[in-house]
């Protein structure tokens, strides 16, 4: 079964993000989607040959982790954005960002300064079902450093590629453009 890339332009216009920074990302985002469905590919065809053992074989299953995840991770920041701000109602997940931040305040502040760490990667807000609790994690690579069985609710790309082109090296103007662009139905709605 092969990846179909999913379709963003309805982002396009979003406010604070310029048309030529979200198309330059959706490509970026479809090289994704290809590389994992060549990877996924090739790997089966390792397999049918009887090369699983191989190095060729090992240096892909290594290699489809960072093309899937930035696929995935992609798909999620998509889709948590929207062309109109909404905002977060009152409900589970503004009980839940209470209850282990202390407010939305505590908690947005947090979020921010997690983006605002020097490097490249992800802000994520997981939600551990497990112990019923949240926490705001920081992604350096695709397929590193993910809390295992947690359920990514907010994802932000800080890679240079989500926000270099509109602001430079202003990284702060772009997050604060990227909450002003949150869908809060959506990410209340990952948290099930």
């Amino acid at each position: 079964m092969s990846y179909q890339p999913k379709n963003y332009d309805h982002l396009l216009g979003t406010p604070g993000f310029s048309d030529q920074l979200l198309r330059n990302h959706f490509t970026l985002y479809q090289g994704y989607v290809t590389n994992t469905n060549k990877l996924s590919d090739e790997l089966a065809q390792l397999t049918k040959d009887g090369k699983a053992g191989t190095p060729a074989y090992a240096e892909m299953k290594r290699r489809i982790g960072w093309e899937f995840d930035g696929m995935r991770l992609h798909e999620y920041y998509f889709g948590n954005m929207s062309k109109t701000s909404s905002k977060l109602s009152s409900g589970k997940l503004s009980s839940a960002l209470e209850k282990d931040f202390g407010s939305y305040e505590a908690w947005e502040k947090d979020f921010k300064a997690v983006g605002m760490m020097r490097g490249i990667g992800w802000v994520i807000l997981y939600w551990d079902k497990e112990a019923d609790r949240l926490f705001n994690v920081w992604i350096n690579e695709h397929d590193v450093g993910h809390f295992a069985g947690c359920t990514p609710i907010l994802i932000m790309d800080v890679f240079e590629h989500a926000f270099m082109l509109d602001y430079g090296t202003k990284r702060a103007d772009y997050i604060e453009a990227f909450f002003k662009a949150i869908d809060w139905v959506v990410v209340e709605n990952r948290l099930v």
